[in-house]
């Protein structure tokens, strides 16, 4: 009896030439957070998003925020404002720093952070207690966020923003690719994004001074001194050249694992855009997302579980969407500016499998599955 195989929400998928990298990595013994392949790792990220950027490859997206942080300056009495509807990884780091997190619902046109929130909390918090050291605004599902507006209320009270694009590599955002557009990017190539690393992450900046003071940091903050010797706290945060060389065989594939995760989205919305009920987040005019992952906003929440745990049976995964942070037990007590989009986009979304790897087999078995739980 043929059993079927399990369909993940987003899996891994090799292109072909990162074992030649890797094989390079063990055949010269370049098997350190250093080397040749973090170097061209880092050139092509670097030509990909702008030669007038600068990139320091790291261990994940997560250390990526968090040196962005430090690079800012964020420290103890300091508020960061943040995306609400995001994974925790993009909060979490504000707390490393000691510093408070003030979170900001979405709006509904991108599903991220609301410009006028912003500038509600911005306000508010100029009032009540002092100007926020940070924003951090996230490209949810490779959607980019109104960057035009939230940059634009971020020069008018002079704050920087730090632009998590661990969902958006191969997005743009009016011909511009995302991680470019603000003070300092992130990017993740953990094993489910739309190229990997195994694990791993990368900070963009604007200048040279800045990567070099990143990559410092990253490597323990040690001086230049023929002993150990440290002015500075440090991290363990640099990308090893073994894991640098999967990422350039990923790099080659880029733009096919982009069209190929579009291609998966396009053919849920042709064949279930039909149902009432059933919504998909379009691209406003000038956006362009990969869509790492396709999601859809159903009627109601009991209608999300349904699909959901239809799919589960048939070890089909899938996933409501992020669940808000203000509404995480270890956030719910931070201060928020709120409109309800989040909650109701967690209460009734639902994540589809999106990987780049998905057969047409696997495609119509999803599809199927969906199908007929919506006809019941």
């Amino acid at each position: 009896m043929l059993t079927k195989t399990k369909i993940y929400l987003s899996s891994p998928h090799m292109g072909g030439s990162e074992q030649k990298f890797v094989n390079e990595a063990f055949a010269t013994n370049w098997i350190a957070p250093l080397g040749p392949n973090v170097n061209g790792f880092e050139a092509d990220i670097k030509k990909y998003l702008g030669n007038n950027h600068h990139v320091a490859a790291l261990s994940s997206g997560t250390s990526a925020i968090h040196l962005a942080l430090q690079l800012l300056d964020v420290c103890k009495g300091d508020e960061v404002l943040c995306q609400s509807f995001t994974f925790s990884a993009s909060a979490n780091p504000i707390i490393y720093q000691g510093a408070t997190p003030v979170f900001i619902d979405s709006e509904s046109d991108t599903w991220n952070m609301s410009p006028e929130l912003l500038e509600i909390a911005i306000k508010d918090r100029i009032e009540k207690y002092k100007k926020p050291k940070a924003i951090i605004a996230v490209h949810l599902y490779g959607m980019p966020y109104k960057a035009n507006e939230i940059n634009s209320i971020a020069r008018k009270y002079n704050i920087p923003v730090v632009e998590d694009s661990a969902e958006a590599l191969g997005s743009t955002y009016y011909n511009q690719k995302c991680g470019s557009l603000s003070d300092a990017g992130i990017l993740s190539f953990n094993g489910n994004k739309i190229i990997t690393t195994s694990g791993g992450g990368a900070l963009v900046v604007k200048t040279q001074e800045l990567k070099d003071k990143a990559v410092f940091l990253s490597t323990q903050a040690r001086d230049n001194a023929p002993h150990y010797e440290h002015s500075s706290i440090g991290f363990n945060y640099r990308m090893s050249n073994v894991l640098a060389g999967i990422g350039r065989g990923q790099m080659e594939v880029l733009d096919d694992r982009v069209q190929a995760r579009r291609n998966n989205f396009e053919f849920y919305k042709k064949n279930l855009s039909h149902f009432d009920g059933i919504k998909f987040l379009e691209e406003p005019d000038n956006f362009y997302s990969n869509r790492w992952i396709t999601c859809i906003e159903t009627e109601s929440f009991e209608i999300r579980e349904k699909i959901r745990l239809e799919l589960l049976k048939d070890d089909i995964e899938s996933r409501p969407l992020w669940k808000p942070m203000h509404m995480q037990p270890i956030f719910k007590d931070y201060l928020h500016f709120t409109n309800g989009t989040s909650e109701n986009l967690f209460d009734k979304g639902l994540c589809l499998p999106s990987g780049s790897n998905l057969s047409q087999d696997d495609l119509d078995r999803i599809l199927n599955n969906i199908t007929n739980t919506l006809k019941l």
